[in-house]
């Protein structure tokens, strides 16, 4: 039965979607201990892990854009291919296309291939991090047609309500503010229209942008909040931490909300025993699990008021201390000799349906590409946010340029070989299958606009982990064809698609 099986894992490692799913890996290993009568470990060794979990799918996507001389789209459609296995779903590959800009016509479609080929699931930011890879260079070659700057082009086709549902607007829209701020902050003016035309040396020299955008998902969330003599408190909630800081910003969350300092706060994850909460994936763990957590503690400042003898409504909970007009009384005073409890879960209801709501940002990149071996190198990246009350800068930032990275590689040098005769990724090792390392990535800038929303959850957070990946290789494919002229639009750009095409060296 259920209430028989327990799930203890305080602490995941990296997930990025490939650990969303109890799989094969967790179902063999409690087979073999219970076959066994001992703890049975399962291991991955690194060249099965490329044909045993999860990819990201390829895709094969068609834009569309018409837009009137004075620079407004009058029609966009966005139509992508994917492949699965039988059973499978397509890539969302068109999401973004269907919230980012303005447009009378639209047309969005997906198609599913199903291959005979590992799993294909979830991947940083799915459908948005690919889509955005097409999307935002067409936005680009659109701008170029009309002799349009394309940061001017982008702010020109803002809209404040969906454009496939008018009466809905977005809960908060920053895209414009996003844009403008990263222009002054990169030099954007400085940039020359004309590709291929800036020269450092033997190397050209180019400047990117792109949209950022990722919807702003909510889940279910509850937890466990204790108050003991000592004034501690100790939260419990089945959520996970891969690495995002989910301990930290829950601890902050508990210790805001009741009044104490951090060290005294206890933060205990990732058991099946205690309340269910969101999970990490979909950028929605820290607003969803916060918001579980928020909720425990309204529940636990009323039971701590009602023992203390104080209105509720008017108790400040402060340095330890509770106090009601003017009488006070520590904490730990309502515990007594036992603990005083506070649970509760918080769902989100029908918010979604009175407003759209999303996160915005804008990339933008500076990449050289020499002018004899086409080579590229990245030179500097800059990204800014809008993503709701950011609850720990250091953290947020950190998973941003942790995206910004995932993003050149995407755009540079990931890249999956198939042999079609069994099926099988044959790059199974980081020497073949090539990722970003300390070299290829420059110095990184990032800006958190300051935003608040007060329809995502009381916190007025959203997630900002997946939005900064969504972009980055547009912006850098972007950069390449300032720089050269030369427009690539199969993924990775390797040298061997500009060498042939690139100007003659003076």
């Amino acid at each position: 039965p259920k209430e028989k099986v327990r799930l203890i894992s305080p602490f995941i490692g990296g997930g990025f979607g490939g650990k969303l799913f109890v799989r094969a890996d967790a179902v063999l290993a409690a087979l073999g201990a219970r076959a066994a009568g001992r703890p049975v470990k399962v291991t991955l060794p690194r060249p099965l892990m490329f044909n045993n979990t999860t990819h990201r799918p390829a895709t094969i996507q068609r834009i569309r854009i018409g837009a009137g001389r004075d620079g407004r789209i009058t029609a966009i459609g966005h139509e992508s291919w994917s492949g699965d296995l039988p059973g499978g779903e397509p890539e969302l590959a068109v999401n973004q296309t269907r919230l980012l800009y303005a447009g009378a016509n639209r047309m969005t479609a997906m198609r599913l291939a199903v291959l005979d080929l590992p799993e294909g699931n979830a991947m940083r930011a799915p459908g948005e991090a690919p889509g955005m890879m097409a999307l935002e260079i067409a936005i680009d070659e659109m701008a170029e047609k009309l002799g349009l700057d394309p940061v001017e082009f982008r702010i020109r086709n803002d809209t404040q309500v969906d454009p496939e549902k008018p009466e809905r607007p977005f809960s908060q829209r920053h895209l414009v503010e996003c844009l403008r701020t990263g222009a002054d902050r990169f030099g954007w003016s400085k940039r020359n229209p004309q590709p291929g035309k800036v020269r450092d040396g033997r190397w050209l020299v180019g400047l990117g942008v792109a949209a950022a955008f990722r919807n702003n998902l909510l889940v279910k969330s509850g937890a466990c909040v204790r108050l003991d003599a000592r004034g501690d408190v100790t939260v419990e909630t089945d959520m996970t931490d891969i690495g995002t800081g989910s301990y930290t910003i829950i601890a902050q969350t508990a210790a805001e909300m009741m009044g104490v300092p951090l060290d005294k706060v206890v933060v205990r994850l990732g058991d099946s025993s205690f309340p269910v909460s969101s999970g990490s994936g979909g950028q929605f763990g820290a607003a969803s699990s916060t918001s579980g957590v928020y909720a425990a503690c309204v529940k636990l400042r009323e039971a701590v008021a009602q023992k203390l003898g104080f209105n509720s409504a008017e108790a400040v909970f402060a340095d330890g201390q509770v106090r009601a007009g003017n009488r006070s009384a520590p904490l730990a005073q309502a515990a007594g000799e036992g603990e005083l409890v506070g649970e509760d879960t918080i769902e989100f209801g029908d918010v979604t349906e009175t407003h759209q709501q999303s996160t915005f940002g804008a990339h933008f990149v500076e990449a050289a590409v020499d002018a004899a071996t086409g080579e590229i190198r990245v030179r500097r990246m800059l990204s800014v946010c809008a993503a709701g009350r950011i609850l720990n800068p250091k953290s947020a930032r950190s998973q941003v340029i942790g995206a910004m990275t995932m993003g050149v590689g995407a755009a540079l040098m990931e890249e999956l070989a198939v042999d079609k005769r069994h099926g099988f990724f044959v790059n199974h090792d980081l020497a073949s299958y090539e990722v970003p390392v300390h070299a290829d990535i420059p110095h990184q800038d990032m800006i958190f606009l300051d935003e608040a929303d007060p329809y995502s959850s009381p916190m007025k957070a959203k997630g900002v982990a997946e939005l900064g990946i969504c972009g980055v290789a547009a912006a850098v494919a972007n950069a390449v064809h300032n720089a050269t002229g030369i427009r690539v639009r199969d993924y990775p750009i390797t040298l061997d698609k500009l060498l042939d095409r690139l100007p003659e060296v003076a």
